[in-house]
């Protein structure tokens, strides 16, 4: 057998250089490239090897966090059949990582994570950075990776690899397990070599297959769709992943169907199509949370059920309500309760369509569908065009991008008081074109994932929806942006702290406690003083960007026209009155509130949370 002598991080790069996927006879490489910060504990063996290898790219990020979400949104924006591999020294910057990996395991996203590790030979530790525990010699700080990741592996021996690489590629390419994959380094095994078979870094081709439903439980569906009388679809990220948009759109307009989406299914269809009833649940439009209420027959497609578009299990109060979930996850597909059919969303959709017959919903549906949407259209539109005359409100901020940006442009949020009025507001008109991480909700990961999608598909502008917040935790990639010479842009609403948590606090009875950039007040000694006086738009001017400042919705407007044209990365800080909220919409969330408190308050808020837990519900199989 023919071999070749490499280090273990010479044949870790030789071996994911050739790994290819295929679906519905498409095939292209896996791997985009590998991002990392190098430090004492990959240098010298990730490092070296990667400079033997240039056609596998290498790109240097500022922030190992930031890194593993550029790569989930890489993922995310490539329906999960690209990934990039991501390194990082041992101790600060592999922990660094777990909470991308949370992330992206969270949103079943492929990443493969490469820290460095302690030493193997043990004899010369504790080497700088590691964590010692008193009961273990074989316990380092990548162990924390374990619950966060759906694959988990330390190589200790330069062969190890030959096991290791094809499970972490089988777990990366499965529509079910995929997640965050760690392989933990120790340093100097990166630098050991070992007579790898040559036919280990052949080309291999992961073929994404397409399951198919039980027979029985496909008939069964059926015909619990044609005997319902108000059946309701769930669209999840499910739909996006498996390429679904145009069955689901055929689907939903031959039954006249409805169809709501979660966080992750916005965008599953364009917001003009006649079956589209919008957000569902705790940030619901009116019409789909009226819907759900009444739903006899609730068909989630890929998703979840999280708490949000399960209003904390008060969404669906028809008494004989029944569920039929398609999932390529068991796990999800039996939830509520339901019918499982534990297969492709495509595949499911086109027999559904074949197997309905002439099914459709009664006229008397279809014409409160009609009617709800038509009144939904209306709200959009005075929630767009509030016709301020100072600072503008975020619901006008978001209309004047919807309004402004061109179809195929895409819009990236996470975290903060903007995905629930997206949620609510925004209006997909091209697939893809609508990128929400609500999965982790993780503050920081818009500006990095803004990267990471553009860099998946060049061709389209790329705008991140930024508060103060979220923008203070991770600017840095604005720096990679730079270097790389990748373009998109920065919308900072700056509302004076946590707009979204200030909000929830106040339904809780807390007043907003800590939830505003403010000074301390010397007299009081609470964060109560002037409001701080951050420059935004100087910080990202220093990090390299072209920046604008906006304080009505006129020179707003203006200032995204302006930032289109320009040739590099571009941030936007407009001002907006945090006073104005987008309402809620016929659905609660469950967020626990102080049994006992001296502030009436909070006593008020825990008995309307006592009168709204009321109506939670369990799911018992019919």
């Amino acid at each position: 057998m023919a071999t070749r002598k490499l280090t273990m991080a010479q044949a870790l790069v030789a071996f994911l250089k050739n790994q290819y996927v295929e679906r519905d006879g498409q095939q292209h490489k896996f791997f985009g490239g590998m991002w990392g910060i190098f430090g004492h504990g990959n240098v010298a063996g990730v490092g070296q090897a990667l400079l033997e290898n240039p056609d596998f790219p290498f790109y240097p990020a500022r922030n190992e966090q930031a890194q593993v979400h550029l790569a989930a949104a890489y993922a995310k924006m490539n329906n999960r059949l690209r990934a990039f591999a991501c390194t990082s020294s041992i101790g600060p910057g592999a922990t660094n990582m777990i909470t991308g990996a949370a992330a992206a395991t969270i949103n079943h996203l492929p990443v493969l994570l490469l820290p460095g590790d302690i030493f193997a030979r043990l004899n010369v530790g504790p080497v700088l950075q590691q964590l010692e525990v008193a009961g273990s010699q074989d316990i380092s700080a990548n162990d924390c990776f374990k619950p966060v990741s759906r694959y988990w592996d330390r190589i200790n021996r330069p062969d190890q690899l030959l096991m290791a690489l094809p499970e972490a590629m089988r777990v990366l390419t499965s529509p079910v397990e995929t997640g965050a994959v760690t392989l933990a380094l120790p340093q100097d095994v990166q630098t050991e070599s070992f007579a790898y078979p040559e036919e280990f870094f052949a080309p291999r081709v992961w073929y994404i297959p397409r399951q198919s439903p039980d027979v029985g439980l496909l008939r069964r569906s059926l015909e619990w769709i044609c005997a319902s009388r108000k059946p309701l679809i769930i669209a999840g990220g499910g739909v996006h992943y498996s390429e679904a948009y145009d069955v689901l759109a055929q689907f939903a307009a031959q039954t006249g169907i409805p169809v709501v989406e979660t966080m992750a299914g916005k965008g599953s269809l364009n917001f003009d199509h006649p079956q589209q009833a919008g957000a569902v649940g705790v940030t619901g439009t009116l019409i789909a949370n009226q819907l759900a209420d009444q739903a006899d027959l609730v068909i989630g497609i890929g998703t979840r059920y999280s708490d949000f578009t399960t209003a904390s299990k008060t969404a669906f109060q028809n008494p004989d309500v029944h569920f039929i979930n398609l999932n390529v996850a068991e796990f999800d597909a039996v939830k509520h309760a339901a019918l499982p059919l534990i297969a492709d969303a495509r595949t499911v959709l086109e027999a559904w369509m074949a197997g309905v017959g002439d099914y459709q919903v009664s006229a008397d549906y279809a014409a409160q569908i009609r009617v709800g949407r038509a009144a939904w259209d209306e709200e959009v539109d005075r929630l767009y065009h509030l016709n301020t005359t100072g600072m503008p409100a975020q619901s006008e901020v978001i209309g004047a991008i919807n309004e402004i940006i061109q179809p195929k442009d895409v819009l990236i949020n996470a975290a903060g008081s903007a995905p629930g009025d997206l949620h609510k507001l925004w209006r997909s008109r091209e697939y893809k074109s609508f990128h929400l991480e609500y999965g982790y909700s993780c503050m920081g990961y818009e500006i990095p994932a803004a990267l990471g999608v553009k860099l998946a598909d060049p061709a389209r502008e790329v705008y991140a929806l930024v508060g103060d917040g979220t923008y203070l935790m991770m600017p840095s990639e604005i720096v990679t942006s730079i270097q790389e010479g990748v373009k998109f842009n920065i919308i900072l609403v700056d509302n004076h702290g946590y707009a979204s948590i200030g909000s929830l606090s106040d339904s809780v009875g807390n007043g907003r406690f800590g939830t505003v950039y403010r000074s301390r007040d010397a007299r009081s000694g609470r964060l109560e003083g002037d409001y701080l006086p951050i420059d935004f738009a100087q910080n990202a001017r220093g990090f390299g960007a072209v920046t604008f400042e906006a304080h009505t919705l006129a020179e707003f407007r203006q200032a995204l026209k302006d930032a289109r044209q320009a040739d590099r990365t571009t941030m936007i800080v407009v001002y907006t009155d945090n006073d104005f909220k987008v309402p809620g919409y016929a659905s609660w969330w469950d967020v626990s509130v102080a049994e006992v408190s001296t502030l009436p308050s909070t006593q008020k808020a825990r008995g309307i949370y006592e009168e709204a837990r009321r109506k939670e519900r369990y799911f018992f199989p019919k």
